[in-house]
């Protein structure tokens, strides 16, 4: 079955609802688990990650749903202070510099923002 057919997208925030700067949280059924996520509005565009360092497995948010630094520029681990890259989830200081989170794929439908199942060891340029 394609994709689309067994993991259907869902609807995790609309147009505007979150500002430039600001990240919400949301759940999204991974692999018949609850796996806690989160958006990120980033220099004009929306990006998704699943709430897990890519160093060591656990949540990010520093304080609940607040996820960069700041000044904004970077997603900060709160357990090791990395810093990740909002658009493309590489982590570019601490460890582990080179690896990237685990993206959550989204999409545009009128208003809403949806998102997909995440790719886990995504092929990277």
């Amino acid at each position: 079955m394609p994709p689309s057919e067994t993991s259907p997208s869902v609807a995790v925030a609309r147009l505007g609802e979150i500002e430039p700067g600001e990240t919400k949280k949301f759940m999204l059924s991974v692999e018949g688990r609850e796996t806690e996520c989160f958006l990120v509005h980033y220099a004009g565009q929306y990006f998704a990650y699943i709430n897990r360092c890519a160093h060591v497995p656990m949540t990010m948010d520093w304080i609940d749903n607040q996820f960069l630094t700041e000044d904004g520029r970077y997603i900060l681990c709160a357990t090791h202070g990395a810093a990740f890259e909002p658009n493309t989830g590489e982590c570019i200081f601490g460890p582990p510099c080179g690896k990237f989170l685990v993206r959550v794929p989204l999409t545009i439908d009128g208003d809403r923002i949806l998102a997909g199942q995440p790719i886990e060891n995504e092929a990277r340029d």
